[in-house]
């Protein structure tokens, strides 16, 4: 398998930035429509500043981007980075969803084996039948 470092990067960085609730909350809005950072500011008790240094790092991480409107600087969400981060996250999901379908399989199947009666017409000792024989 080759690793593409870039690649890496980007996730390190996307994954990092997601880290903070206070940014996957911007996302979460963003996933709206397009904000400002004075409309991203409203719902928290921090400064516009601290907001402009998260949507920064959002914007570093590629999952964000701005742009100028007149006097407006609204910020988008890049809906096709945070698709990247959602196949990586499915490539191994569906992974380990196909090992739980083997290991249910397999389950099933000895659980089917300890169901069937045994040769014979035989039953358990201790059973009914046998106290009545």
């Amino acid at each position: 398998m080759i690793v593409d470092p870039s690649a890496d990067d980007r996730l390190d960085r996307a994954f990092m930035a997601l880290a903070d609730p206070v940014r996957r909350r911007i996302i979460a809005r963003l996933s709206r429509g397009p904000a400002t950072v004075n409309e991203l500011a409203e719902p928290f008790e921090i400064t516009k500043q601290a907001v402009s240094k998260h949507i920064q790092v959002l914007e570093q991480a590629g999952l964000v981007t701005r742009t100028r409107d007149a006097q407006r600087r609204p910020v988008h969400l890049d809906a096709a980075a945070l698709e990247a981060l959602t196949e990586w996250i499915d490539r191994y999901r569906l992974i380990h969803e196909q090992q739980f379908r083997a290991l249910d399989a397999l389950l099933a199947t000895e659980r089917g084996r300890r169901a069937a009666p045994s040769a014979g017409g035989t039953t358990p000792a201790g059973t009914q039948e046998d106290a009545e024989s």
